[in-house]
């Protein structure tokens, strides 16, 4: 197979006139968000090549120490990202997702690089991908999932204040918005699992057959990475939830749920 067309400068700026479909699109449309548009681009692009000139000189120079920073620093900004989407859970209940995040991802990762490929744990040739790829997918299924949960508790609240004055125990009612939750975070990940291959070729596979990889091992590597991904997902939303729910009542069996009693 060919190796890979690298672009020149002018064949990369040409894909930017794509932007000006979607610019007429929203214009028409009269969504004002064109700012946004050209900020998230702008945003895109430089933290892209920052990304790609720190990469190279990490491939170029594989110590362990800069594979170890660089997935740090992704774990970080996960964390931070959804605990950023959801300010209002309390301080036990955010320790809990950071450490959901870290524990699962890299639990994942590690079992994957060293079990199923059987290469060194930082190299970075792996390493990085595949952190970029789980702890993306954990952010946003975490980020899903507690947006369901938070907001199917706050439209309980007059079912959930009913069930607890009947003497119903908190794990009891709040179990079931756990499990619910945790579907709803697992749902999109699994979707793609079922048209993959038919509806969409996924990223990691593109890239593998564009850089002459043959297609037969880009799929094994695919439906590795996507069993990796939606494992993952469900270790670190499951986990979050359920450690974190019980830290919104006490012993006494009374909610504490911020803003509900005053």
């Amino acid at each position: 197979m060919n190796g890979i067309i690298e672009l020149n400068l002018f064949q990369f700026g040409l894909v930017y006139l794509l932007l000006l479909v979607i610019l007429a699109i929203m214009k028409k449309s009269r969504i004002k968000q064109t700012r946004l548009l050209l900020v998230a681009s702008l945003r895109m692009t430089v933290q892209l090549v920052l990304a790609g000139l720190i990469l190279t000189y990490i491939f170029g120079n594989p110590q362990p120490i800069f594979t170890t920073l660089y997935v740090c620093a992704m774990i970080g900004f996960s964390i931070h990202r959804v605990l950023s989407k959801n300010p209002t859970l309390n301080r036990r209940f955010k320790w809990i997702v950071a450490l959901s995040i870290a524990g699962a991802g890299l639990l994942i990762e590690l079992f994957f690089i060293k079990v199923v490929i059987g290469t060194a744990i930082f190299n970075p040739q792996y390493a990085i991908p595949l952190s970029g790829m789980i702890f993306g997918n954990t952010m946003t299924g975490l980020n899903l999932g507690l947006k369901s949960f938070t907001e199917s508790i706050e439209a309980e609240k007059n079912r959930i204040e009913t069930l607890l004055n009947l003497g119903v125990r908190p794990s009891k009612i709040l179990l079931p918005f756990v499990n619910n939750s945790l579907e709803t975070a697992l749902l999109p990940t699994m979707n793609s699992m079922i048209g993959m291959g038919i509806v969409s070729l996924p990223g990691m596979m593109t890239g593998q057959i564009l850089s002459g990889t043959l297609p037969a091992v880009a799929i094994l590597y695919q439906i590795a990475i996507m069993i990796a991904i939606c494992t993952v997902v469900c270790l670190s939303v499951f986990s979050s939830l359920y450690w974190g729910h019980k830290t919104l009542y006490n012993q006494r069996n009374q909610l504490l749920i911020p803003g509900w009693y005053n």
